[in-house]
């Protein structure tokens, strides 16, 4: 800051502010930040989409088919409305890695990202063992009797390939839509596990399936959920350029990193 001392010009350098150094967005050490948020939002979801399966079993009754697989895409509306300014609102491993491949997202912090998404799914399914009281398997995906693992994991593909193709759409420069991106994303997840969660689980996350297998160490078809969701994942980075051309737009860094850390000096992308 300038001021007029007798005719002298003076330069005071002012204290760097709290909310100053947090609109630094090139400034790591805000990164615990970004990790908080990405473990928290990640334990909300899996603690609906697996506790659904899991109250379920503990209330006969109680939990309808429907209520839970619309439970985690309200929660995903939830989150990315309370916290998607701070992060991005990943929740998913495959989310981010769509992100990083689009060039919306650094690749230096994808393994962090994925590591408290992991966490965090781990805590929820401790958390719903405990309190709950059954198994936590009851929570996890596995293909349906009488269908081969094969078969989920083109369920998953598919499914994931229009989750991440939503994701993509909707932080776009050309069909950013805001705060009703949140809408687009949960309402998918709800009308996906609607129709295909009969199948697979329609998980589409493999840090919703990971947290439940780990408790109840039963990992039987886990790769399903590991490959299905990364095969539509990359299919849908495939698609988004073929319907927007490449990524790194503002628009898009800042839905993949939160308003608050964006880093990127190139225009917006159709």
């Amino acid at each position: 800051m300038s001021v007029n001392d007798g005719g002298k010009t003076v330069i005071r350098t002012l204290p760097i502010s709290a909310l100053e150094r947090m609109q630094n967005f090139r400034d790591p050490r805000q990164e615990w930040r970004r990790l908080v948020a990405e473990l928290l939002g990640t334990f909300f979801l899996v603690l609906v989409a697996a506790g659904a399966g899991m109250m379920a079993e503990a209330f006969p009754g109680q939990v309808s088919r429907s209520a839970a697989v619309v439970a985690p895409g309200l929660m995903v509306l939830a989150v990315i409305l309370f916290m998607g300014k701070i992060a991005g609102a990943h929740l998913n491993p495959v989310v981010s890695l769509a992100f990083a491949l689009r060039g919306d997202f650094p690749w230096r912090r994808v393994p962090a990202y994925i590591v408290v998404q992991l966490a965090g799914a781990a805590l929820a399914g401790l958390f719903l063992a405990g309190v709950v009281g059954v198994s936590a398997s009851y929570g996890a995906n596995y293909p349906a009797a009488g269908y081969s693992s094969v078969s989920a994991f083109w369920m998953e593909a598919v499914l994931t390939l229009g989750l991440v193709s939503v994701i993509l759409g909707t932080a776009s420069g050309a069909q950013n839509v805001g705060l009703f991106g949140a809408f687009a994303v949960g309402g998918y997840i709800a009308l996906a596990g609607l129709w295909g969660s009969p199948i697979s689980g329609a998980s589409m996350n493999p840090a919703r399936t990971f947290g439940p297998d780990l408790v109840a160490g039963n990992f039987t078809d886990f790769w399903v959920y590991v490959a299905g969701p990364l095969l539509g994942a990359l299919a849908a980075v495939g698609l988004a350029y073929v319907l927007r051309g490449r990524g790194g737009g503002r628009s898009g860094s800042t839905a993949a990193q939160g308003e608050l850390f964006t880093e990127v000096s190139v225009p917006d992308q159709a």
